[in-house]
């Protein structure tokens, strides 16, 4: 295929994600595409604009393998209401719309038949069974896909904002060009009043959500992907989002999060979202204050659930945890162990029965879908049965479900029952975290030539609104306030006190030095705090190295996300680095990479390790497709997760009792070995003054 060829296939697939509640007929590309069905018995108004005379036009041709028969249950999820992947009925008619795509060969086939379904069922479902299907069909490695900022961005923005613009663009003049500006954040959905809304910016932070939706769009359940250690990194990820949310608390003087682990209690806090669905105009559900979890009835979406299924799920859980092993379908015995030479670790195993992915539990049946069903009663805990006829709340979407407290309660309580895998497993040895021959010297941070004190404050981004919503065809920007920080570089001197070079696995994490209590924190209480920053590889040569890596080039980040504009500017471009791009697409954002400290400065701790990168390696065979960014948190593409450790290595089981015949209390005690270093620095939130 020649690179004009690829231009056009990126172009044709990019235009199906713009304005997915107009029908497909209606210009895209700021008036410039058009969509051309065969035997087409659209009305002329809706497939022309006033003041656009698209230059390109793309046919599509009659197909009779797009019938409403060949969609299976793909049509059951009715036009503008939500789309949840936590629901099984919406997980089913997800996989057949994506098994519906998955039989086109190529790009051309692929528009042809998306643009025939166009219409036919839900928006978000559409959007998602395009993505999906791009990401896994190997001829189009090379199609990027535009942020979901742009392509739904009802979902970033309250709909009093988009209506003033909407009302802005009906009193422009005709001749009028320029483009109208939404203004968005730092409030979000909530006065500062109650405590909750302090730290709205972070859970409403649009690079957050879309993150949680792409992670989940390369990780589902229910669809039959079995990617190396989906489990694990189901459990490393959610665990690293929860301590990321309980070191922004700290810095705000909030409590840590509390785990929702009784669903007979009313839920304290309430959630406003002021969204809606799909660009559609309906508006997502809301939670009072106070509201009490109750037993899911509605049987229009799904099969009847009690709270007590929930409980007698977690209770057969923790029974499995603390026995050491699953009961299969069969009535035998699968042993949880992380300690494993060949088959999946014990956290896999549980991950899968916990989430829970029907295609890979050891016993669905028995151990439930605590995690999925867990969504799904929070997120109609305001109409349970239908007898208001409400949309779900954000908590049932990918793309929202962060925005909502009651998320993070939710996940903290699927956390502490991997926590409390994870102390069953024996404590690492000397020799698991020892490094013989090789010594850090010195490590800490420099950021414009200024050591150890990091800043951070508010920026702004843009995105075009009118890709996902017609304004008439004018152009409406959103301009979104967001965390951010100034890029910074880590400093490593490392001395290698080996005869030959030595390869290592360069592992660095932070946490916050006290508690919220301002008391330091012994190794167990500061265990679960601790967020990977990054994770490399360095080559040593024998004697002394001065190891320099730019914050930008973190293991867990994405960059930024690509806009429309952003796709139609970039050319054909590489193969291999689109690829790339759209697999590490899900990474956390960059933008978040550091918690807001406070204006005074508060103190965190990072900690360094070398690891011997002999024994961290993973064989794959047939070479590697390399994945620049979000590598920790989303595993590389056709390959096995590129690290042999179990992930949050070393800090995801209690220590060892002593280390060098002396006893270990905090997690300064670690960096008595040579391989460790642990540093202090201060991290200051300077609001707008950060530019």
């Amino acid at each position: 295929m020649n690179q004009r060829t690829m231009a056009n296939d990126q172009q044709r697939l990019l235009y199906l994600f713009e304005l997915p509640q107009e029908p497909i007929q209606t210009p895209r590309g700021g008036g410039s595409v058009q969509f051309k069905l065969e035997n087409d018995d659209t009305p002329p108004s809706v497939a022309t604009r006033v003041g656009f005379s698209p230059s390109v036009s793309v046919p599509v041709p009659e197909r009779k393998d797009v019938a409403l028969q060949d969609l299976g249950t793909a049509t059951s999820i009715p036009m503008g209401s939500a789309f949840s992947f936590f629901l099984a009925s919406h997980r089913r008619a997800a996989r057949d719309l994506c098994n519906v795509f998955m039989k086109t060969n190529g790009a051309e086939d692929l528009m042809q038949v998306a643009a025939r379904v166009h219409g036919k069922v839900n928006e978000t479902l559409f959007i998602y069974a395009i993505s999906f299907v791009i990401l896994r069909k190997k001829e189009l490695h090379s199609v990027r896909l535009p942020t979901m900022v742009e392509v739904f961005p009802s979902r970033f923005v309250p709909q009093e904002a988009l209506s003033r613009a909407q009302l802005q663009v009906n009193r422009m003049d005709p001749n009028q060009s320029e483009a109208v500006i939404i203004e968005h954040g730092p409030e979000f959905s909530g006065s500062p009043v109650k405590p909750e809304h302090r730290v709205s910016y972070w859970r409403e932070d649009y690079g957050i959500n879309v993150h949680h939706w792409h992670w989940h769009l390369i990780y589902p359940p229910g669809m039959g992907v079995d990617r190396d250690r989906k489990g694990e990194l189901f459990y490393y990820m959610h665990q690293q989002i929860i301590a990321r949310y309980d070191m922004e608390r700290l810095s705000l003087g909030l409590p840590r999060v509390q785990k929702l682990d009784n669903w007979r209690v009313p839920i304290e806090d309430g959630y406003f979202p002021k969204l809606t669905v799909n660009n559609s105009g309906r508006a997502w559900g809301s939670r009072q204050d106070n509201t009490l979890p109750k037993d899911f009835r509605r049987t229009e979406i799904g099969d009847p659930v009690d709270i007590t299924d929930l409980e007698i799920w977690r209770a057969r859980l923790l029974g499995a945890i603390h026995q050491g092993y699953m009961v299969d379908r069969n009535g035998d015995k699968v042993p949880l162990r992380d300690d494993v030479t060949s088959g999946k670790r014990g956290i896999d195993i549980l991950a899968d029965a916990l989430e829970a992915d029907a295609d890979h539990s050891v016993n669905f049946p028995y151990y439930g879908d605590l995690h999925n069903i867990g969504h799904d009663i929070l997120a109609f805990s305001h109409d349970p049965d239908n007898a208001h006829k409400e949309e779900m709340g954000v908590v049932g979407d990918l793309g929202t479900s962060l925005r909502d407290p009651v998320f993070f309660r939710l996940h903290k309580l699927v956390d502490d029952l991997f926590q409390e895998y994870k102390l069953t497993q024996p404590p690492y040895k000397e020799e698991e975290l020892f490094l013989p021959g090789v010594r850090i010297g010195r490590a800490g941070v420099v950021r414009d030539d200024e050591a150890d004190v990091l800043l951070t404050g508010w920026n702004t981004r843009e995105f075009e609104a009118s890709r996902g919503i017609d304004f008439n065809g004018r152009p409406v920007i959103l301009r979104l306030t967001h965390l951010d920080h100034k890029p910074f570089d880590y400093h490593i001197q490392i001395n290698n006190d080996l005869r030959e070079p030595k390869e290592v696995t360069v592992r660095i994490y932070l946490a916050p030095k006290f508690n919220g209590r301002e008391q330091e924190m012994n190794f167990m209480e500061q265990r679960i705090l601790w967020c990977e920053l990054d994770k490399f590889t360095v080559h040593l040569k024998p004697g002394k190295n001065h190891v320099v890596r730019s914050s930008k080039e973190s293991s867990i980040t994405n960059l930024e996300e690509l806009t429309f504009k952003d796709l139609e500017n970039s050319g054909p471009g590489n193969s291999s680095e689109q690829s790339a791009f759209n697999f590490c697409g899900c990474g956390w954002p960059q933008h978040m990479l550091l918690p807001r400290g406070r204006p005074e400065g508060m103190a965190f701790q990072l900690f360094f390790m070398l690891t011997d990168y002999a024994k961290d390696k993973v064989s794959n065979p047939g070479g590697v497709r390399r994945c620049a960014n979000g590598v920790s948190f989303c595993g590389m593409q056709d390959a096995k997760y590129p690290d042999a450790r179990p992930m949050g290595f070393p800090f995801d089981r209690r220590p060892a009792p002593t280390l060098q015949g002396l006893p270990v209390n905090t997690t300064a005690d670690y960096a008595r070995l040579g391989n460790a270093f642990m540093h202090d620095v201060t991290i200051k939130f300077l609001g707008d003054k950060l530019n």
